[in-house]
């Protein structure tokens, strides 16, 4: 099984992903859109992985290459690969799929809990009722019609979607790891300021220490699940 990481800054890589890809005996290629890049043909690909960044998926005037990727995902969900989508990721897959991207009404920057959806789809066991993960994203999106809601958080109603039986999206960040994190605290710190859901870098500090792992974990079982479809 080949997995190509759609990857657009250097700072936000696939994390616990690419532990869970090598242990899943996965081959993992990069196409890194900061630097040149091609982007493969649909026949080499089994999962598309699709990572974060500090662009919005409607610039499509300042980075040309947003139109094409996205193109591309509709492609690959079309054609039946797996697909994963991590915050921008999420954004990618949704607007893929038509649905509008645009400006949340709150930034969520840091550890925040996500609730399980009330709706008829409980994605087995993988959900809890309540766990904390990171988050660091301004905007949001409108469902995908066909989309199945898995998880909410108190300032972003849709944090985690599935699709069809082959598309997992995810608004906040389950793969985020300590080295991950310093690197987002490292490159965008200047957007922490005072505001409702936005911790302070040592509040994100410390909730790396306590709630990571078990982000990793809801990971891994949605992958698993993913893998299984």
């Amino acid at each position: 099984m080949k997995a190509y990481i759609f990857q657009h800054v250097p700072f936000e890589g696939p994390a616990a992903i690419a532990y869970w890809l090598t242990q899943n005996n996965f081959t993992i290629e990069y196409v890194r859109f900061y630097e040149s890049f091609a982007i493969p043909t649909l026949d080499h690909v089994d999962w598309l992985i699709l990572m974060g960044g500090a662009m919005s998926v409607n610039d499509e005037h300042e980075f040309p290459w947003l139109a094409e990727e996205k193109k591309f995902i509709r492609h690959c969900i079309e054609a039946g690969k797996k697909v994963v989508g991590v915050c921008l990721g999420s954004q990618l897959i949704a607007n893929a799929l038509g649905s509008k991207v645009f400006q949340g009404k709150e930034k969520e920057i840091g550890w925040f809990p996500i609730y399980q959806s009330d709706s008829i789809y409980t994605s087995g066991n993988s959900i809890p009722k309540q766990i904390t993960v990171f988050h660091w994203h301004g905007e949001t999106f409108d469902l995908p019609i066909g989309a199945s809601l898995i998880a909410s958080s108190k300032a972003c109603s849709n944090q985690i979607f599935w699709y069809s039986n082959n598309v997992l999206a995810m608004q906040c960040h389950l793969e985020m790891t300590p080295e991950a994190i310093a690197g987002m605290l490292k490159h965008c710190s200047q957007e922490i300021h005072p505001a409702p859901y936005i911790q302070t870098a040592n509040e994100i500090e410390e909730g790396t220490a306590l709630y990571a792992s078990y982000a990793n974990i809801l990971l891994f079982s949605l992958l698993n699940e993913l893998k299984g479809k």
